[in-house]
């Protein structure tokens, strides 16, 4: 019996063993199926990912394409800053889109090739002759044929991001240069192309690489389990994570086309920080160290941004030059040994040095002021969600060169105005507009054109003092007055309502008895301003203004003539750009049009212009303001600039708080305001204050003498200075203006002075002397 007792019991073992290995296959096969049911959600998180929109990506802002044609104003000087924005080269031999080559007198030009909003243009070489501020000439370098007409890429001015975090640039795989892709593979993932997302080999070597090192040197992931982590998973080392990243490269391996799994890689990965947002992908990570697009990096460029793969923070160029420059140099070196560049090539890159940009320009840099203008137009034309959309193309109307100008003419004069003045608060903000077009070519908000802060020409509304006059002076032209028209200057008295008693002065507290119209425009006077107001009519006075473009309401007081309405530099250049086009109004715009991701167009800005102001009183009181420039309160211009027609008017208020002038030639209107924030004294008037900045804008920018061709009915009429009436010249002291002469009245009679002939038996010699005594 014992025996058989222990014969049953050795049988259990089997029997357990059996029941392990069913256990161990059941614990399997749920295992698979729960690998099964977890793949297949991956599955469904990476098609998700890579068949929808893969990115947020940013609204690229670019400025106007300089237009270039001979005769245009354009110096030799502003065609070089032109150039340094844009990033080109300069070369002794122009053969690669971006680069040129410069003399005293020419600029030969390799334009790189641009998608613009109304069609695509291929790279094409120029030669600019210039002249002065002018350019003369515009030809083929290669077969010397006379060119009419060209035009620059567009600057890329900034990128507007919903993404706070990450900021990118997409770029597609024919966009990239065949040199960084071989070098991202031979340093990355030498087996791209042969494995299915995980590689066993690399794996094994980078093992082998570590254990013998004592430390972890070398990583085993593959291009696409580097792209799986990026895309899905966080920057935890645990076993899990990588299971989970080795399961999603599979699976994205057998889904997608190795050439789409690159791509998305070059459009993912993380190479660097620019403040609070992250550069990711070459496409940015290109403007980002160097300024430049993909597709015009030298070798050692290259070699740098495939370098930063490892670790962009570790070798950040800009503070780890020398560490960077290493490995730089280990990837031109790995490059070489493989025969992808040959041995002059490596020499001279990795001689070469890192040739980096200043730290977050990105190429032309941030502009503040016209940036919020922008944004503002975005959001009213189109709402505040219109910028969530992807990969928008938006063209402005920004003007580098006027903006540059801009910026200088603010720094440079209100330092000296600082000076002067002894006014340390001094500020200022300029506007500059393309008055043909109805375009905003510059905006600089402060003395501090860089600060993004409080942007003074879109939000700090000041009285405007005698910038007011000439919209009043326009009123009385169209409604019966002329340039000749003697308008009393004499000591007046106006009661309010409320029984306070208003007695305006002029400047300079003197009485003149009557002026001419025009000359009370030109010289700024006051008190017959006020009297042709009031004789107009304030409610017509407000019309007026109502339809030159100010929009806020407009207090009906008799100050209202002497300028105590409150304005924007940028609403005071809408009011005077339809006096710049003699009577028609059109809206400001700071953009041309708008692009989506795919390159079709979504907007584009058509200029509408509506007749406000009849074309006469247009033109007269534009002639009113040349005046002001030729011998008035802005004077100064036209010893600055002889020769040179321009119009304009200065401002000044109360206690010389604020200093304003409007300003325009053939093609810009300029508005410039200076002041204190706290609406302290600033010492200064129209013409010592707005007026130098503006003079000094000039300076850089030139100036288009200003092309004013009268309306038919316009003629060249006599007005007699006793009483502004049309007269013989050879009767009494007359003026010779422009006026509506169908409207005018006739010359009045009178008997022409004519010298008496002689009489009979009279001497020669007495009658000469006749002649010549009536001469003096």
């Amino acid at each position: 019996m014992a025996k058989k007792q222990t014969r049953k019991s050795r049988k259990k073992p089997v029997k357990q063993r059996r029941s392990w290995w069913g256990l161990l296959f059941k614990l399997a096969l749920v295992g698979v199926v729960l690998m099964g049911i977890f793949g297949i959600y991956l599955d469904g998180q990476v098609k998700e990912r890579f068949e929808g929109q893969k990115w947020a990506l940013p609204a690229l802002v670019y400025s106007r394409p300089l237009e270039l044609f001979p005769g245009q104003k354009l110096s030799h000087a502003q065609m070089l800053r032109e150039l340094k924005l844009l990033n080109y080269r300069k070369v002794a031999n122009p053969g690669r889109p971006g680069e040129y080559s410069v003399t005293n007198s020419r600029i030969e030009i390799h334009r790189r090739s641009f998608n613009f909003s109304d069609g695509a243009e291929a790279a094409r070489s120029i030669l600019l002759t210039f002249e002065g501020q002018r350019l003369k000439r515009m030809q083929n370098p290669g077969n010397g044929r006379e060119l009419g007409y060209a035009r620059m890429d567009p600057v890329l001015l900034d990128r507007l991001n919903v993404e706070k975090r990450e900021d990118r640039l997409l770029v597609r795989l024919d966009q990239v240069p065949p040199l960084l892709v071989t070098a991202l593979l031979t340093v990355e993932d030498r087996d791209f192309y042969q494995h299915d997302g995980v590689s066993p080999l690399a794996i094994l070597r980078a093992l082998v690489v570590n254990i013998k090192a004592g430390r972890t040197v070398q990583g085993g992931s593959t291009l696409t389990q580097q792209l799986a982590k990026n895309f899905f998973l966080t920057q935890d080392r645990s076993l899990w994570r990588k299971i989970q990243e080795a399961y999603m490269a599979l699976i994205i391996d057998f889904r997608y086309e190795k050439d789409e799994i690159l791509e998305a890689y070059l459009n993912e990965v993380y190479l660097g920080q620019n403040g609070a947002q992250g550069v990711y992908g070459f496409g940015l990570a290109s403007y980002f160290y160097f300024g430049l697009p993909l597709n015009e990096l030298n070798p050692d460029q290259i070699a740098l941004m495939v370098a930063l793969v490892k670790g962009p923070s570790y070798y950040d160029p800009w503070r780890n030059a020398e560490r960077a420059q290493e490995r730089r140099d280990l990837v031109l070196r790995l490059l070489a040994n493989d025969g992808h560049i040959d041995r002059k090539a490596y020499e001279q890159a990795s001689n070469a040095p890192l040739q980096l940009i200043e730290r977050g320009r990105m190429g032309y840099g941030r502009t503040p002021g016209f940036m919020g203008l922008l944004r503002q137009e975005l959001k009213d034309r189109f709402g505040a969600d219109f910028l969530r959309q992807n990969g928008l193309k938006i063209f402005s109307s920004l003007d580098p060169i006027a903006q540059h100008s801009a910026e200088q003419a603010v720094v440079e004069q209100l330092k000296q105005l600082r000076a002067n003045t002894k006014k340390s608060d001094l500020e200022a903000a300029m506007v500059v507009t393309n008055w043909r077009k109805g375009e905003v070519s510059a905006v600089v908000g402060g003395a501090d054109p860089s600060f993004a802060g409080f942007n003074r020409a879109l939000s700090a509304r000041r009285p405007i003092g005698s910038l007011i006059k000439p919209p009043v002076y326009a009123q009385a032209l169209a409604n019966g007055y002329t340039l000749g028209s003697a308008i009393k200057d004499e000591p007046i008295s106006l009661r309010s309502d409320s029984g306070q008693v208003w007695r305006p002065n002029n400047y300079d507290r003197q009485f003149r008895g009557q002026v001419l119209l025009v000359d009370a425009l030109a010289k700024s006077l006051n008190v017959p301003t006020v009297n042709l107001g009031m004789a107009v009519g304030l409610d017509k006075v407000i019309d007026g203004l109502k339809r030159l473009g100010v929009e806020q309401p407009i207090p009906a007081y008799p100050s209202l003539m002497l300028g105590t309405l409150e304005l924007t530099p940028l609403e005071v250049n809408q009011m005077y750009l339809t006096l710049a086009n003699q009577g028609l109004y059109q809206q400001l715009t700071s953009i041309r049009a708008i692009q989506d991701d795919q390159g079709e167009l979504l907007y584009q800005h058509s200029a509408k212009a509506v007749r406000v102001l009849e074309p006469e009183a247009g033109y007269l009181t534009l002639y009113g303001m040349t005046r002001v420039v030729g011998g008035g309160t802005a004077a100064h211009l036209a010893a600055r600039f002889p020769n040179r027609v321009m119009a304009g008017k200065t401002g000044t208020t109360n206690d010389l708080r604020d200093t304003w002038y409007a300003g325009l030639d053939n093609e810009e209107l300029v508005s410039v305001w200076v002041g204190r924030d706290d609406n302290g004294v600033t010492g200064l008037t129209g013409s010592s204050g707005a007026l130098r900045v503006y003079s000094r804008y000039l300076d850089g920018r030139g100036v288009d003498s200003l092309d004013l061709t009268a309306p038919a009915g316009i003629d060249q009429v006599n007005f007699a200075l006793s009483d502004g009436m049309p007269a013989d010249p050879r009767c009494e002291q007359t003026r010779l203006l422009p006026a509506k002469s169908a409207d005018l009245p006739g010359l009045r009679d009178c008997r022409p002075i004519v010298p008496t002939l002689p009489e009979a038996g009279e001497q020669i010699g007495d009658w000469l002397k006749d002649i010549f005594n009536f001469a003096r």
